[in-house]
């Protein structure tokens, strides 16, 4: 039992996929994997590095004597000249070009912009793979008439697998947004103190070409297809508040799934999926309650929240450089990943095994139906030469006296039968039954989720190179 706090998120919640880019063995890995490559860049282009520099080098990428990194950052309180020094000390024939015309950020935040990256690509892998479920259940149920609801009353009917639709509908966007901001990543190469490459000038005794060909060659090493051609010693902030508002949307479509899913659970209508040996309550034995749907929504908070904090950072960053970024980054950015991957994961479980009990939800619409129907019998009453007027008075008589009677007694609401002994409307009890039948009430809502799937849902699922590509791995 540790003594010290740990963070839920990676204890209880996140994947250890996700857990493990964001870890300390997966950064200082790729620290070495930078210094690596910019050796070898700069090799490649005549300065006098060694091929025994860079065997050791190649040789000890990830056995790093982490105790020893500790002790030199509590002496030097820098973490990136604690880990050249370890790093030297593993490499001796490296150990005078290590790092060679770099500032920290080369090593910090070309590695966030690769965590990120990454990130990225598990979070579009899952929720292709979210969107794949809503596309199935869509399809499903797409004719299944079910009561839909404004401001959370009874209100003209849709379809079970409409409303899913919806869902699906909202993550589509963000999977966009996952996918541009993914995309639209700028690696920052190698920069230099203040973004000027006037060490790398010096190194390179003036030769411009050869400083603008390391930062290139220094991008494709990394996979990345665009760099930050201008920015000061780090890439601009505005990189991580565009990431995470980007995971910020997926939240938020996510906590209004989930929501809908715990009204909807109130109801009846839908079940999330509850294990044999589950327990509901420590008090109420037979309790099941949706904890999957409240835990998405708790955790989708969070990530909405941490929104601000790239937002604010962006902001208050000082003209080249200034470090009042760092212990925030650290903390808000691996946060959002890994609760985005978490609320993914749920989303999945949930989705994938969600139970629709049509019996409930046609018996809440039927209870409903003659009310919702008004307007499409008042229309078949003036269409056999009816006053439309009169009609629609006397309709809002009959409808309110039919509430009024079902709200006193609790029995079923009798609007029909006062109808059909109503001769100014001159329909029938099988003409108002007819009229009022709830796949008569959905309109077009079974075609729309053809149409969503076939125009929108589908042509985006089957684009998803990005969520199949492999990673950079170290």
């Amino acid at each position: 039992m540790s003594e010290a706090y740990v963070n839920p998120l990676t204890e209880r919640y996140a994947s250890a996929e996700m857990s493990g880019l964001f870890s300390p063995a997966f950064k200082f890995q790729t620290w070495r994997r930078l210094w690596l490559w910019l050796a070898e860049e700069e090799r490649r282009l005549g300065l006098p590095i060694s091929e025994d520099a860079l065997a050791e080098m190649r040789a000890h990428l990830t056995d790093i004597d982490f105790a020893a990194a500790a002790e030199e950052e509590a002496k030097t309180r820098h973490d990136v000249m604690a880990h050249v020094r370890v790093f030297g000390t593993a490499a001796p024939s490296a150990r005078g070009i290590i790092h060679w015309g770099a500032t920290s950020a080369y090593v910090t935040d070309n590695t966030d912009l690769i965590q990120m990256r990454d990130g990225l690509a598990l979070v579009e892998r899952r929720l292709v793979g979210v969107l794949g479920h809503l596309r199935a259940f869509a399809m499903r149920h797409r004719a299944v008439p079910a009561l839909a609801y404004t401001h959370f009353q009874p209100a003209q009917p849709t379809t079970v697998g409409k409303r899913a639709a919806l869902w699906a509908s909202d993550l589509l966007l963000d999977l966009e947004a996952i996918r541009a901001a993914r995309s639209g990543l700028r690696f920052l190469g190698a920069k230099g103190a203040t973004g000027t490459q006037a060490s790398f000038l010096r190194l390179f005794e003036g030769d411009s070409a050869k400083v603008e060909e390391l930062d290139r060659a220094l991008g494709a090493r990394a996979g990345f297809a665009a760099r930050q051609t201008v920015s000061g010693q780090t890439y601009s902030r505005k990189q991580d508040d565009r990431v995470v508002h980007a995971l910020s949307g997926l939240a938020q479509s996510a906590h209004k799934i989930a929501t809908d899913l715990r009204l909807l659970q109130h109801e009846g209508e839908l079940e999330e999926p509850f294990e044999k040996t589950q327990v509901g309550s420590s008090a109420m034995p037979y309790k099941r309650n949706p904890m999957r749907a409240e835990r998405i929504c708790s955790l989708a908070r969070h990530v909405i929240a941490l929104s601000l904090d790239t937002a604010m950072t962006a902001a208050t960053q000082w003209l080249e450089r200034t470090l009042d970024d760092s212990a925030n980054k650290r903390i808000a950015v691996p946060e959002a990943f890994l609760a985005a991957d978490a609320i993914l994961i749920l989303l999945d479980n949930v989705l994938g095994g969600l139970v629709v009990h049509p019996e409930v939800a046609r018996r809440r619409l039927e209870a409903e139906a003659p009310f919702l129907a008004t307007e499409n019998l008042m229309m078949e009453a003036v269409r056999r030469g009816g006053d439309r007027q009169e009609l629609h008075e006397r309709l809002r008589v009959h409808a309110r006296a039919s509430a009024d009677a079902r709200a006193e007694t609790g029995g079923a609401a009798d609007l029909l039968g006062r109808l059909a002994a109503d001769a100014a409307f001159g329909l029938s009890r099988a003409d108002l039954d007819a009229i009022a039948a709830p796949e008569k009430l959905v309109g077009r809502s079974a075609e729309q989720v053809e149409i969503f799937i076939r125009e929108e849902l589908d042509p985006a699922l089957s684009g998803a190179e990005a969520a199949a590509s492999a990673p950079v791995r170290v």
